[in-house]
């Protein structure tokens, strides 16, 4: 395959290998095409997360926000965080 690339972005990618960490031009080409789907993968998840609340919410199984809802669920995860609890996917994706 053979993609051709503006010269700023040459030059970028020539400027990631040489800071050593990539050994040539076809690695941070891959590197970047993996965190894009990645992040394709996590907006995927967070859409359905929302469809799924939003469905939920529809069936009136959701519970109103509000600031003092908000400040619970933030003790919450702080409390969790200090008592070393695992953190939900659902809370990092």
């Amino acid at each position: 395959m053979h993609i051709n690339l503006s010269p700023e972005i040459e030059h970028y990618l020539q400027t990631k290998v040489g800071t050593g960490f990539y050994s040539n031009a076809s690695e941070v080409v891959r590197d970047a095409i993996r965190r894009m789907w990645e992040e394709d993968e996590k907006l995927e998840k967070l859409r359905a997360a929302v469809q799924l609340g939003d469905e939920q919410f529809d069936r009136g199984e959701g519970i109103a926000y509000s600031t003092s809802r908000l400040e619970k669920i933030t003790e919450k995860a702080f409390n969790n965080s200090r008592n070393s609890k695992k953190v939900s996917t659902d809370v990092t994706g």
